[in-house]
């Protein structure tokens, strides 16, 4: 009579039950009905704590001869034998380490604003601001100034800083009078909607993206030397250079309000406030903050500068979508505007 053992790696061994076995007829061959009842019963502790099973017979089994007959037939795979790290393996690591650092930097970013309008609104509002904006900068306030009897280009250093201002700050309350009307009927907003605080720590992200502006500059430069002007193409200077070069103290101070304070403000509201959130309805995020920036880089008219207007747009869509406050985004758009207004007095 054959007697079979099964040896477990751990301290204490459990207390076996009895061995039954039976004869299976013109058959040479033995089952042990308590031995694989034992092993089945405990496979799913064996895989929480690994242990390591040797089953074998003792049959002709001596110090001389140490081979042992294992019986791995009634033993699963995985538990015979260690788990290899083959490529395969490897690779969804790899797949799943990648896809676990996306997640994480998506969820940086903050998740989609819910946006009670459809894309006809947003397309409404775009359209209402980008016409008023043309109309009243081309048209309005110019014949304002001509039936005042006043014309741009007579007036003086001071004069072209006020007439700036007041377009500005037209174009401004225009906007805002467009997206009052437009959303009216959607109100009451969600509260993340157009939200204005001082809470919350929305500093920190405001110094990372002050850290990005020499980059930004760089990329400016990069940009006028990648599309340099024609040679006929006529250099001229804007009545902001003029008025710096003058070193007129009250059209820099005009200007400085301008660029600084008016236009933050109304662009914060438009691209950061109400674009950026309504195409989250459509897509994620991280696309949202990259179709706003290119919005927002189109409506300088300025191809020289796409490039920096964008990684520019990026930076603040960013901050604005961890923070879900206006307050940091149109800070940090001050202060680069007030960079590029320093580096031009130089």
């Amino acid at each position: 009579m054959l007697s079979s053992y099964c040896s477990h790696s751990f301290s204490q061994r459990p207390i076996l039950a009895p061995v039954f076995k039976f004869q299976v007829p013109n058959r040479r061959c033995t089952f042990s009905l308590a031995r694989s009842s034992r092993i089945f019963e405990s496979n799913s502790k064996l895989k929480k704590n690994k242990w390591k099973i040797s089953c074998f017979r003792h049959e002709g089994f001596s110090p001389e001869n140490p081979k042992s007959e294992y019986i791995e037939h009634f033993l699963p795979e995985e538990l015979l034998q260690p788990e290899l790290s083959t490529p395969s393996a490897r690779k969804r690591d790899w797949k799943s380490t990648l896809q676990e650092a996306a997640d994480a930097v998506l969820s940086a970013v903050g998740s989609r604003w819910t946006v009670p309008w459809t894309a006809k609104t947003i397309l409404q509002v775009m359209l209402l601001w980008v016409a008023a904006f043309w109309f009243i900068g081309s048209w309005m306030i110019p014949f304002a100034a001509h039936m005042s009897g006043f014309s741009k280009e007579s007036l003086t250093f001071r004069g072209q800083a006020l007439f700036s201002l007041v377009t500005d700050v037209t174009e401004g309350l225009a906007g805002i009078a467009i997206l009052h009307r437009c959303l009216s009927q959607f109100y009451p907003l969600p509260s993340d909607w157009f939200k204005f605080s001082l809470r919350g720590k929305w500093l920190f992200d405001v110094m990372l993206g002050c850290l990005m502006f020499p980059a930004i500059n760089r990329l400016s430069q990069f940009s006028l030397n990648l599309l340099p002007l024609m040679p006929s193409t006529p250099v001229t200077l804007s009545s902001v250079e003029q008025s710096i070069l003058a070193r007129d103290p009250v059209a820099m101070a005009l200007y400085a309000i301008v660029v600084s304070i008016c236009a933050p403000v109304w662009e914060e509201i438009v691209f950061r406030g109400f674009l950026l959130p309504s195409l989250t309805r459509y897509m994620p995020v991280w696309c949202a903050i990259l179709v706003s920036s290119v919005a927002f880089a189109l409506a300088h008219f300025n191809v020289r500068r796409m490039l920096p207007l964008i990684f520019l747009g990026m930076v603040m869509g960013v901050v604005f979508a961890r923070s879900r406050n206006l307050l940091p985004s149109m800070l940090l758009h001050s202060l680069w505007n007030g960079f590029v207004f320093l580096d031009l007095m130089r």
